[in-house]
Parts: structure tokens; sequence; C-alpha cells
């Protein structure tokens, strides 16, 4: 099961108790304050983690709390601090305060860690509040109560190319042509119910390795962004993409006309975000093995002013061209973007 979203409650560990005490020893049976400080209370921190790759976790266990912190003993011996609830989110994973609707983290480096929710501070024991006029001090400090709060996870995916195409135009078979990921191939519309995530790897003696993340999310219909079909509630998984991969059948199987497909599929993105609108796009032209496939290209690229890669994923033919062409597109946009963090973001 695939989750993106879900809400969490979670409360950070409430502080220790501070501890009144004296020293009572064989020689001095009348000694000062000893009584230590409560512990911190654990922190709820959630931590970037690359191979958690859904929400689903959080799905079924809804609440999380960090530990207390221990009270205070005497001998000045201080309570230990709580343990955190460590939370490992996939990278992508957008955090709203549902009380407030404000944005409070965005997870999008493994290993990241944010505090969530802050423990409390553990109280104080009566040694500190020994003074010149009060050597015997019988006051102490409860600790402070833990943070607490109800939030919602959102996540996007982050991977440098976007596949964006119809149903049953060839996503799947593509995505099992050029990458590692292995989602359920049918000759039937909505056999991906769900993002995926796939790595093109692209070995070099020479350069070393590369890698790009292609997420291929379930097929767009007419009327997506009014909640038909599956698409619509996926289309945040490329809201990161440096590029949108726009695969078209090419051949027009079952009377479809790939020139209305492709600008269907520009209309429904932009009722969803604008924003996908002005993304660097590339066409995949699928089933160039079929009759009908290269007059149908012909009059798509005289009514479509777009980069086109003819490819057949049943016989393998472009492919490697069509790998190469993305590496080389995502690599021209990601040294763009570092060269201009502020305008990329």
């Amino acid at each position: 099961m695939f989750v993106d979203e879900c809400v969490i409650k979670v409360q950070a560990g409430d502080g220790g108790r501070g501890c009144v005490s004296f020293r009572r020893e064989k020689y001095e049976p009348w000694g000062g304050p000893n009584g230590g400080d409560g512990g911190d209370g654990g922190d709820v921190v959630l931590v970037g983690d690359d191979d958690t790759n859904n929400l689903i976790n959080y799905k079924y266990k809804p609440h999380w709390r960090a530990e207390k912190g221990e009270h205070g003993l005497g001998k000045d011996c201080h309570g230990r601090t709580g343990k955190p609830a460590l939370l490992k989110m996939p990278l992508g994973t957008v955090v709203t305060n549902e009380a407030t609707g404000e944005v409070v983290a965005e997870i999008v480096e493994d290993g990241q860690q944010i505090v969530l929710c802050k423990g409390g501070n553990g109280g104080f024991g009566n040694t500190r509040f020994k003074s010149s006029v009060n050597r015997a001090p019988r006051e102490a400090k409860p600790g402070l109560p833990g943070e607490r709060g109800e939030f919602r996870l959102v996540l996007k995916s982050i991977a440098d190319v976007g596949l964006v195409g119809y149903p049953n135009a060839g996503k799947s078979s593509l995505t099992t042509a050029i990458t590692k990921a292995r989602p359920k191939t049918a000759p039937y519309p909505f056999t991906t119910l769900h993002p995926q995530i796939g790595v093109i790897e692209f070995p070099d003696e020479v350069k070393g390795d590369r890698r790009l993340l292609l997420a291929d999310v379930p097929g767009l219909i007419e009327g997506a962004s009014d909640n038909r079909g599956l698409g619509h509630r996926f289309l945040r998984h490329i809201e990161r993409c440096a590029l949108l991969l726009f695969l078209v059948d090419m051949a027009g199987v079952d009377d479809r006309d790939p020139r209305e497909d492709y600008a269907v599929l520009l209309h429904e993105l932009g009722l969803y975000d604008e924003a996908l609108l002005k993304k660097p796009r590339l066409v995949a032209a699928n089933k160039m093995d079929l009759p009908a496939a290269k007059a149908n290209l012909t009059k798509f690229k005289r009514r479509h002013k777009v980069d086109v890669v003819s490819i057949s994923c049943l016989e393998g033919s472009g492919l490697d061209e069509l790998k190469k062409e993305l590496l080389k597109r995502v690599g021209r946009l990601r040294a763009r973007e570092k060269k201009s963090p502020v305008a990329a973001g």
C-alpha cells in the first residue's frame, strides 16, 4: 500500500522534577542541599531517510511520544535526558502544522534532522536555590511540559525527471526498460496505481557512475484536475522535477490522436498548477514500430513545437538515445540551479 499523505499527533517528553535533598553523612548530619536537577524531556525529531519511500508507518501509527526526563536525585545526581522519538521520513516530505496551516519543515536530504517538538526542560533541584540567606532551601522546580502538536505529512517525491502520459501509453514499460524499478505492466489502463521512483544508471569509468531519478505517476486522463482517474492526486510528485518527460502513444492505438493527447496533458497540468507548464519538457514518441506512427509523428511536429525522441519500448529502439538526452538536459538544468540558487528555489 502506498500512502503519501497523513496526519500525526506527536508529543515531546516532559522534563523531570528537581529533587529536594540534603547531605546526611556520619560526621556531617546537617549538610547543605544536594538535590539534582531533573533531566530534559526527549525531542520529537524528523530524520530524512533515503530508504523510506512512503508514509504508511504513520497512517497506522499516528501517535508518537518521546520519553520523559528522569527526576533528579540526591547527591547532586541529575536525571537522565529522555530518549528522543526519531521519525524516519521519505525525502520530499512537507510538514504542516494542522492548527495554523504553516509549513514547519521540509525533508530533502538523507540524514537531515529537524526537531519538530522540543522536550521540556528539567526542573531545578534545591541545590540551585542555596544562598547566603537560605542555606537549607526546601524548594525545587517541576519539569516543564514538552511541546506537542498535530501535523500533516505530505510526500512530494524528489526526482530529476517526471514521467507524464495517458494510461496505457507505455509508461510502466518505459520505466521497466530504462530503470531498476519493476512496476506492474499489462495491456489495460491504470496498471500504475501509485508513483514509482526508478533509477536510471549511467556507468562511466572515467567520470564515475551517474544516475537520474525518474518519477512515474499514474496516467492522466481528460478531467484529471476534476478528480477523475488516478493521476490528479499524484501530480504533487512531479512538482520538484527538473524536467518533464511526456510519453505519447504515437501510433494512435484505440483511435487516439497523439496531437490531442499531448494537448490534453498540458491542459490538465496547467489546471493543477501553471508552474508545471514552465518546466522544461521532452516528448518520447512511443510505439514507433507500428505502421501509423511515422505519419502521426510528422503531423505531431507540425502542431507542437517541442523536442521529440522516437522510441519503441517493445523493440527497445531509441531507449539509449533517450537516456543520454535526459542525462544531458538534467545535467544542464541542475548546473544552472547551482549557479542561481535563489532563482531555482
